[in-house]
């Protein structure tokens, strides 16, 4: 469905150009954003594979599993349906993990596989259970504590100061996380006070 609008909005606007004689503008415009597109793109890839080698490295030193032991509990008090030991955790706290840095890209998949596991817990039922629902909430949200592509960005259109966007991401992705939790277990409370599962 995404792909229609965008295809129409694009028509309407190549229509709306070509109406008003503004074809060259337009063509000026493509070429430029497609320019900037690669130009942001390398710098992108290169951020991201500096996080992705250093989650390796953390991988390999076992940070990467004294985090997981650091955040499980509080995981496992967010999905109470999930047993300790089902793959769903280890996959939703590699996807956190990877948020928190910054690492939406390589988030992505692992939040697929987790949502993957809940689907195989809820016995494959094309309704989402309770914990799809919170990890969906939590995982929109996004707390982050290093906006790793926005500071990429920053740098690539030479901001003088790119990492001063930390202390305001970190601020606002926690009160998002925050407000995801509180309504996310405030209709999970009204569903179950209606009896509805």
């Amino acid at each position: 469905m995404i792909n229609y609008i965008w295809i129409v909005m694009t028509l309407i606007g190549l229509l709306f150009a070509a109406i008003n004689g503004r074809m060259k503008e337009v063509n000026e415009a493509i070429f430029q954003s497609a320019n900037e597109a690669v130009t942001i793109c390398i710098g992108l890839i290169s951020v991201l594979v500096f996080w992705l080698g250093m989650m390796r490295i953390a991988q390999e030193t076992g940070l990467l599993n004294k985090l997981s032991a650091l955040f499980k509990p509080i995981v496992l008090k967010l999905f109470p349906e999930v047993p300790a030991d089902h793959p769903a955790i280890g996959y939703i706290l590699s996807n956190m993990i990877a948020n928190m840095l910054g690492l939406g890209n390589a988030a992505t998949p692992l939040g697929i596989k987790a949502m993957e596991q809940l689907k195989d817990l809820n016995g494959g039922s094309s309704s989402a259970s309770r914990s799809m629902i919170t990890f969906l909430a939590i995982n929109t949200s996004g707390l982050t504590l290093i906006p790793t592509t926005v500071i990429s960005i920053r740098m690539n259109y030479k901001s003088l100061s790119p990492t001063e966007i930390v202390g305001p991401t970190l601020l606002a992705t926690c009160c998002a996380t925050i407000a995801a939790i509180l309504i996310d277990r405030y209709f999970h409370r009204r569903r179950t006070k209606k009896g509805v599962k």
